[in-house]
């Protein structure tokens, strides 16, 4: 078994050739699903390790894209293992960038993180209608919906597909949270949303205690 807490602090420390040297290895002993979520917890607190040296400014945005991307070939490394702990996952979250905008690195970060925390992941993409959202919360039946915008203009197509969820009777069956540049404790009350974050690692804490 490899050792997890040098793989949390590998991750903190952005160490991409270590970490992925230790995943690799891990998985040539071809573990089962609960070892290999032991492998995404340990990720997990690294994650958590970058999102706190970010809120202190000692990580910056590039820090938080590149770490990002090591977890993201991680989970790859790690999905044949996953696969066997579907069972496992802690509720689903469907998630967009807003009508609009075409911005997708913090929405790729926040999806990455919220996989390595036992979170399916539902990604519908850039540039999402409103109509689309709908569409895939009658058919997943997630309990979280992550909104994300960069562009100010984010703010109103956000409100736009709050107010469908309203009008489809599904507002009331998730939680919804917005991220992004622009958002606000201000703006989440007038687009009646029930979080807003500008840090995934801080999002995806929220939508743990959603679920808990």
């Amino acid at each position: 078994m490899l050792d997890l807490q040098a793989l949390t602090q590998a991750v903190g420390d952005l160490d991409e050739p270590t970490v992925l040297e230790l995943v690799k290895n891990f998985m040539a002993t071809h573990p089962g699903g609960e070892e290999a979520q032991q492998v995404v917890t340990a990720c997990q607190k690294g994650m958590g390790i970058v999102g706190n040296l970010f809120e202190k400014n000692e990580y910056f945005v590039g820090d938080l894209i590149f770490a990002g991307e090591i977890l993201t070939q991680t989970i790859d490394l790690l999905r044949p293992a996953l696969a066997g702990a579907a069972s496992q996952k802690v509720g689903t979250i469907i998630i967009g960038t807003v009508q609009g905008d075409l911005h997708d690195i913090g929405k790729n970060i926040f999806a990455g993180m919220a996989e390595a925390a036992s979170f399916e992941v539902v990604d519908l993409g850039i540039d999402v209608k409103p109509e689309a959202f709908v569409e895939k919360i009658k058919e997943v039946k997630p309990q979280i919906v992550g909104l994300s915008g960069v562009l100010t203009l984010s703010l109103d197509s956000m409100r736009n597909i709050v107010n469908e969820l309203t009008n489809a009777g599904l507002r009331e069956r998730v939680k919804v949270i917005i991220g992004g540049n622009p958002v606000s404790e201000a703006a989440c009350q007038q687009i009646g949303a029930d979080a807003f974050t500008t840090n995934a690692a801080e999002g995806v804490k929220i939508c743990q205690r959603w679920v808990k």
